[in-house]
C-alpha cells in the first residue's frame, strides 16, 4: 500500500471561461493532518468536490490508496467521511436519532458502544438526547464530525470547519481534529483560510492559488524555527526600535499599528531578546513569538498574483 492516501495529479476544471483548477498537484500522507490553504476562489472547494465526485474534473486524476477514484468510486466513497460547508440535520430530532438515521443511510449498523464513542469524541455526551434545534453552531459542527465517522472511514475531509464558530468552538474543534489522528488513527484534510489554526494542528500543508499548487511540504520544514517572528507591543516604539536595532536585531515597525514592532529571529535567540527588553526597563504590553505561515502565505500568493498579471 502506498504511503500516500490521496494523490492528485494535473487536475483541471473550468466553469465556462473561468479556470478553477489549472493543473493542480498535491499528495496527502496516510495518518497525518493535512492543511489545505488558499484565498477565496483559489480552488479549494472545487478540488474537494472533484475528490468526492460531486463534480467531474475536465482532466487529471485523483488516486486513493494508489487507485483511481473514478474507476473505484464506490470503494473510495465508503472510506471517506466529510463535512462540506454546514452539516444538515433533522433539527426536531435528537443528535442520537440523527446519527441512527445517518447510519442507516450509510448502510451500517453501529453498536450502541460505537455510537457512544463518537458522541464522547465530539464532546456531546449528556446532550445526545436533546433536539438538534437547541444546539449551537459549534455543537452542530461537532455532530457533523460524529456523523462523518459512523461508517469508520480512513479519510476525513473538513471544508472550512471553523466557519461561524466562536473562539471556544474553534478550540474544541482543534482538539477533536487532533484526536481523530491520535486516538482514531484517521487521516484528516482540513481546508481553511484561518492560517493560525493550520499552523497549530497540521503535520503538512499545501497552499494553492489560481488553481495551482504553489508550495507543499511538512510544516516543520516549511516553517523553520530558524525563521520566527517576535511581536513586541509598547507605548515607546521609537526607544524600543533603537534598543533592538543597537542590539543587532532585525526589527521593523508595523505600518497598521504604531505601537507594535516585529523582530525576525531564530527560536534560540528569543530568550535573549526578552532579557534585553526587560533589562532596558521600557514598558512592554505584549511579547509573543510565532512561526511565519502568514508571511509565507502572503508572500507566495502575492508572487503568484504578480506572475499571473504578467501573462
Amino acid at each position: 500500500m502506498t504511503d500516500h492516501i490521496i494523490e492528485i495529479r494535473n487536475l483541471h476544471k473550468s466553469f465556462g471561461d473561468f479556470k478553477a483548477l489549472d493543473g493542480l498537484n498535491l499528495s496527502v500522507r496516510r495518518g497525518e493532518i493535512f492543511g489545505f490553504l488558499g484565498c477565496n476562489g483559489a480552488g479549494k472547494s472545487t478540488t474537494i468536490r472533484c475528490m468526492l465526485s460531486l463534480i467531474k474534473p475536465d482532466a487529471g486524476e485523483i488516486l486513493f490508496n494508489g487507485k483511481s477514484t473514478r474507476e473505484h468510486r464506490n470503494d473510495f466513497l465508503r472510506q471517506v467521511g466529510c463535512i462540506i460547508e454546514k452539516p444538515d440535520f433533522y433539527t426536531n430530532l435528537s443528535a442520537l436519532d440523527n446519527l441512527r438515521i445517518s447510519a442507516r443511510m450509510y448502510g451500517v449498523k453501529p453498536k450502541k458502544e460505537a455510537l457512544q464513542d463518537v458522541i464522547e469524541l465530539v464532546g456531546l455526551a449528556g446532550r445526545e438526547r436533546q433536539a438538534v434545534k437547541t444546539y449551537s453552531q459549534g455543537m452542530k459542527q461537532r455532530l457533523g464530525i460524529a456523523q462523518a465517522l459512523l461508517h469508520q472511514p480512513e479519510l476525513i475531509i473538513l471544508d472550512e470547519p471553523t466557519n461561524g464558530l466562536d473562539p471556544k468552538g474553534i478550540i474544541d474543534l482543534r482538539h477533536i481534529i487532533r484526536r481523530l489522528k491520535t486516538d482514531f488513527h484517521k487521516t484528516v484534510i482540513v481546508s481553511s483560510h484561518i492560517l493560525s489554526e493550520i499552523e497549530l494542528i497540521a503535520d503538512s500543508f499545501c497552499i494553492i492559488d489560481h488553481g495551482k499548487t504553489i508550495i507543499q511540504g511538512r510544516t516543520a520544514e516549511l516553517l523553520s524555527e530558524n525563521e520566527m517572528l517576535v511581536t513586541v507591543e509598547t507605548d515607546q516604539p521609537e526607544q524600543m526600535f533603537r534598543l533592538l536595532q543597537n542590539a543587532g536585531r532585525e526589527v521593523s515597525a508595523t505600518a497598521s499599528d504604531t505601537h507594535t514592532l516585529t523582530v525576525k529571529t531564530g527560536r534560540a535567540a528569543i530568550p535573549d531578546i526578552h532579557r534585553e527588553i526587560v533589562q532596558s526597563g521600557l514598558p512592554v504590553y505584549g511579547f509573543y513569538a510565532r512561526k511565519k505561515l502568514e508571511d509565507l502565505f502572503l508572500h507566495l500568493t502575492q508572487n503568484a498574483d504578480d506572475h499571473a498579471g504578467l501573462n
